[in-house]
């Protein structure tokens, strides 16, 4: 996921762009609110990190203009000294602030909380190409998975299998025909090959990879991804 970070101070913005690629995003860099604003309008963010005090446009206003089309939470940084401010913004559209200096942890437990809700009850639910069940959730637009407002890296054929699956969920698809939709050839004796691939993606998006929850086999059928 893309997540946005913006302030004025260089060495903040470094700082949470290092926490938050340790933990798989992908981090975007404004230094004022007017860089932010055409980030936002260019690129997709899926969550925006916004300092309060800047130059040429501060984060209240750039939220403000930034809420005038789209839903993208916004996480606040504040100074101790500006309460009346973090309130302001709060009231015209940031989702959460955090206070300068910033516990790392807290950060990032702060950032996954409103992209959890992001993609549970946000935007993204409006996409066409959005397919999901229970917690797992594919963007086929942004090619993300995310499994409980985690996300979920795999290969580009592990990736074709699960969205062949999860477009279709409670279907039960044969392996020669996950093959043949997949691979775009006919199947001859693919069995070792899919099966494969299905163990690695329960591997990565189940708890119990034994008793899976999501990616599921019909014994002497084939396999299918549970509609819950």
């Amino acid at each position: 996921m893309n997540i946005l970070v913006c302030d004025d101070d260089k060495s903040i913005v470094d700082a949470i762009g290092i926490y938050l690629e340790n933990e798989g995003y992908t981090i975007l860099k404004a230094f004022d609110g007017a860089e932010a604003i055409n980030l936002v309008e260019d690129n997709e963010v899926h969550l925006i990190i916004m300092d309060i005090m800047m130059p040429k446009m501060d984060g209240i206003r750039a939220t403000m203009k930034i809420r005038e089309n789209s839903k993208v939470p916004v996480i606040m940084l504040s100074a101790k000294s500006e309460d009346t401010d973090k309130i302001l913004g709060l009231n015209l559209g940031a989702d959460d602030y955090i206070t300068k200096p910033f516990n790392p942890l807290e950060l990032i437990a702060r950032v996954k909380s409103q992209l959890r809700r992001y993609v549970t009850l946000g935007s993204l639910d409006m996409k066409s190409n959005l397919y999901r069940t229970g917690g797992l959730i594919i963007d086929d637009e942004s090619k993300i998975i995310t499994l409980d407002g985690e996300e979920i890296h795999l290969t580009p054929v592990q990736y074709k299998i699960l969205v062949l699956l999860t477009a279709n969920a409670g279907k039960v698809f044969s392996i020669d025909e996950i093959y043949e939709k997949v691979w775009n050839e006919a199947a001859f004796s693919p069995e070792n090959t899919v099966t494969v691939h299905i163990r690695k993606i329960r591997e990565k998006i189940e708890i119990s990879p034994k008793e899976p929850k999501y990616l599921k086999v019909v014994w002497g059928i084939g396999y299918k991804v549970e509609k819950l």
